[in-house]
């Protein structure tokens, strides 16, 4: 069985991912051993739930995956644990270019799940009702089978519950008050990481108290398994005939990676070995392939460019040809020089005669497909991938190796660097999407290892 729910709201800001870290914690300590994830390509609310329960959150995407390959991710991932529960993005019909394509909806739709609606109380009384009853008639069926209200006072609480239930039909599992002591920081590419946050455990044991008193988290488990079963499964895939080992950017300025795509990687043969850009010394040793991701290199530019070794070894390995992906923070820490957002300029990699400078805005925001317009590390000419961009820094030469398409819309640019042996720009790829991608680098880097 998966047993699973969603947990959705009518806008970011509302709690979703304050009430599923409560919830997911009290799991936890119920010793369910919940799976979490989320909807979108958002890398740090799964951050957040890694650290509720211990275990890699993966992220469930309609625009990099068919429904088939969601289903198919959700039912690996979902494996041997007591319930899953999925976090949407934004509001719940949310999706790419005012329609729900790729929307918290669409997942639930896409994976037979049903939604819990946060309803943020603050401020407001009848008005609630009047918002679920919204969202609950706008598309039929809505697959919103509850609500949690959010922020609300426990005088209150009740009476709301009531009305909540009377107008629409719906249950009320609970609610949870205001918490600022549980407040998470935002900074510019949303929430702060779970790692920079000192006290988190102890925000998180707070927060599965609160909902272990005021959510009927018993009626949650319930609910979780009304969801049909789901048993979809993907090929299983052929390795590479020789196994290689690949550098993989881990650290507080490199944290931005999607687990299945890493899984992608190891299950085409491929040893993944993390290393420091902060800490290290060098790149390790014997790799025949490097994955810098993304991150907040910005924020740590002083230090990275004081690990002046580290800088040269990966400047040296990449003009060798070491076959190279470096999204959006590794693709800045490979320019000439990185500004921080005060304006100080540092060294970094210097494998681009480039600048990276903050713009103070999204300079690209959301899904592209990116097409080749050569033969490259990932594609091939006139291939494609699903991918996303979300950045405040910008470089002074982005890259025109690629055409960047927006979906549903003519809006278009040039953009990244494709060689034989690299790719670099700002968009984020997954090799679920694409594992014929993950392929290629793979077998450059075989390659590469035989000289």
């Amino acid at each position: 069985m998966t047993p699973r729910l969603l947990i959705c709201a009518p806008s970011s800001g509302s709690g979703k991912t304050t009430v599923a870290c409560a919830m997911l914690r009290a799991f936890v300590r119920r010793g369910l051993s919940p799976m979490a994830c989320k909807s979108g390509p958002d890398y740090i609310d799964p951050m957040f739930h890694e650290s509720v329960i211990g275990a890699k959150s993966r992220n469930l995407d309609l625009f990099f995956f068919s429904r088939e390959t969601a289903r198919a991710l959700l039912y690996k991932n979902a494996a041997g644990a007591g319930v899953t529960v999925l976090e949407g993005a934004m509001g719940y019909y949310d999706g790419i270019a005012m329609t729900a394509r790729a929307s918290a909806y669409d997942l639930a739709c896409a994976t037979d799940t049903p939604a819990v609606l946060i309803a943020d109380g603050r401020g407001r009384a009848l008005s609630v009702a009047a918002e679920v009853k919204g969202f609950q008639s706008f598309r039929c069926p809505s697959r919103i089978a509850g609500v949690i209200v959010n922020r609300v006072s426990p005088k209150l609480y009740p009476r709301l519950a009531e009305t909540i239930t009377q107008e629409t039909g719906l249950p009320v599992f609970g609610y949870l008050p205001e918490m600022r002591d549980c407040a998470i920081e935002s900074r510019h590419l949303g929430l702060v990481t779970a790692a920079e946050i000192e006290d988190l455990q102890l925000k998180l044991d707070k927060l599965a108290e609160q909902a272990e008193k005021t959510l009927d988290l018993d009626g949650l488990l319930t609910l979780a398994g009304t969801a049909p079963e789901i048993c979809d499964t993907l090929p299983a895939p052929t390795p590479i005939p020789a196994p290689v080992r690949i550098g993989v950017a881990r650290d507080k300025a490199f944290c931005f990676y999607y687990e299945d795509s890493l899984d992608v990687l190891r299950s085409l043969g491929a040893e993944l070995v993390e290393f420091s850009p902060l800490h290290d010394a060098a790149l390790p040793v014997n790799i025949q392939g490097l994955y810098l991701g993304g991150g907040y290199p910005e924020l740590y530019a002083k230090q990275l460019s004081e690990n002046e070794s580290m800088r040269r070894s990966v400047r040296e390995a990449v003009a060798s040809g070491l076959p190279t992906i470096a999204e959006c923070g590794g693709f800045l820490y490979l320019h000439k020089t990185l500004q921080d957002a005060s304006g100080a300029k540092y060294p970094m990699a210097g494998v681009l005669d480039a600048e990276a400078y903050p713009t103070g805005k999204l300079s690209r925001f959301g899904y592209v497909t990116l097409t080749a317009e050569k033969n490259s590390l990932l594609l091939g000419a006139l291939e494609s991938i699903p991918a996303h961009e979300f950045h405040y820094w910008d470089s002074t030469a982005p890259g025109v190796d690629f055409s960047a398409q927006k979906p549903l819309s003519p809006r278009h640019w040039m953009a990244g660097i494709g060689t034989d042996s690299l790719y670099a720009g700002f968009a984020h790829v997954h090799f679920a999407a694409r594992p014929e991608s993950a392929r290629r680098f793979l077998e450059k880097a075989a390659a590469y290892a035989r000289g």
